[in-house]
């Protein structure tokens, strides 16, 4: 009889970021030999992949390792493992909450992996090592990928983040930016299509800043003119940008390419300068405006997304009704909202004027139903029209699902053999999130 294999299970929570690191974490694994498994009751590894961008983020993690140590005790044998950015921001207190833990490792430490392992299995335990950041004069580690197969891919263009916002603690777990270099990134693109990817969106916490770091230096316009002629691949995303890097040659360059898809994500938080100031957001309402204005004007079908917080400390009524004001002036397709949550280690965490939580719950109350009306107010817009629809999926309810250029998600009739396909779809019908709708000339 033959060796049974070893096999890993990972549990990834967050941004994709998060997914992009489990996916590098799967192929540092499969690199030693291990196959993955589905069920985490048949891994001999398990690795819990955290988040660490709201407390109750915090909580998720802590709870889901107390449902790990029962399975635990049930095979001693079994190797636990927690990393990344709860990692990050919590050191050895992860240790201390979860003594049973077998393998402790950071944002930075992510390579390392294969040799934490093995010291682990060694009898090491328990493992942990957490890097401050990555040394400048070490060059970024490429890092192979297990991805489940599909037609959407992501790739980590820029780690880390130099704004230091003073809710924010990204720039604490993942250190400052650093680009990856243009060939390393287009390797990673001419792979996805070589495996059938239809789709890549560039990732970084701040994308827009890419390659200010490079020698000779390099801007995000400058990379997508690259992805752009990558064969295979038909639409390019990037995500998250920031108000103060989105600059006009940016903008013309997503208008001016064929495969760059018309949708901007551009997180606001604010929408009044007093608590912007205060969230050291450098920018002001009418420079965000301003910049609304220049992609409309140079896309006018675009579709703009965005990121608000409510509760911040020291925002008073009136300073959230400018929010209110501000969000229905401008009108998003759609907006992540959030109450603010206070980062241990912080600026904010440390501001008096805290905010009570039962103001908090009725400002995104209030954020949540305008947002909810605005966006089916856009989407009724597009009932009549055809889209040119992606798709990315089979529905779980029949049909298929995928997406508009403009990343609306759109539910149509079809089977498995439309996925990866572009599809003229006719738009039939639209809510808040999801629009309905047929395929126009489309072989059954």
């Amino acid at each position: 009889m033959g060796v049974e294999p070893r096999r890993y299970h990972i549990i990834t929570q967050g941004c994709q970021m998060n997914v992009r690191d489990s996916q590098a974490m799967a192929g540092l694994l499969a690199g030693l030999g291990y196959e993955h498994a589905e069920d985490p009751a048949d891994a001999d590894v398990i690795v819990l992949n955290t988040c660490t961008v709201r407390e109750g983020a915090d909580d998720k993690a802590y709870g889901r390792l107390g449902e790990l140590r029962a399975l635990k005790r049930r095979r001693p044998g079994l190797i636990l493992g927690m990393a990344v950015c709860l990692v990050q921001k919590d050191r050895e207190r992860v240790l201390k909450r979860a003594p049973w833990l077998d393998l402790v490792f950071g944002v930075h430490n992510i390579h390392r992996l294969p040799e934490l392992l093995q010291q682990a299995q060694d009898g090491c335990m328990p493992v942990y090592e957490v890097w401050d950041r990555s040394d400048k004069e070490r060059p970024l580690p490429v890092l192979p990928a297990v991805r489940a197969g599909g037609v959407r891919g992501f790739v980590n263009i820029i780690h880390g983040c130099n704004k230091f916002c003073t809710f924010c603690i990204v720039p604490y777990v993942r250190g400052r930016e650093r680009s990856v270099p243009p060939e390393a990134v287009l390797a990673e693109v001419r792979a996805l299509a070589g495996q059938g990817y239809r789709e890549v969106t560039l990732l970084g916490q701040n994308v827009d800043s890419y390659g200010h770091d490079l020698t000779p230096r390099r801007d995000l316009a400058d990379l997508l003119r690259l992805v752009h002629d990558v064969p295979g691949i038909d639409r390019i995303r990037f995500t998250t940008s920031h108000p103060r890097d989105m600059t006009r040659r940016l903008i013309e360059t997503v208008a001016a390419l064929p495969k760059a898809c018309e949708h901007i994500h551009l997180p606001v938080q604010a929408g009044h300068d007093g608590v912007l100031r205060r969230m050291h957001r450098a920018y002001t309402t009418g420079q965000y405006r301003a910049t609304i204005d220049a992609i409309r004007e140079a896309m006018p079908a675009a579709s703009i997304t965005t990121d608000l917080i409510v509760g911040f400390p020291g925002e008073t009524e009136d300073e959230f009704e400018a929010t209110l004001r501000f969000v229905e002036t401008v009108r998003f397709d759609a907006a992540n909202t959030a109450m603010y949550s206070p980062r241990e280690g912080t600026p904010a965490a440390r501001y008096g004027d805290q905010v009570p939580e039962e103001a908090k719950r009725r400002r995104l109350h209030a954020l949540n139903q305008m947002q909810e009306r605005i966006a089916a107010e856009i989407n009724a817009g597009l009932v009549g029209t055809t889209q040119d629809v992606l798709v990315e999926d089979v529905g779980v309810r029949g049909g298929v699902l995928g997406r508009t250029r403009t990343n609306k998600v759109v539910r149509t009739d079809g089977g498995p053999e439309l996925v990866g396909r572009v599809i003229p779809v006719a738009i039939a019908g639209a809510g808040s999130w999801v629009l309905r709708g047929h395929p126009v000339g489309v072989p059954a």
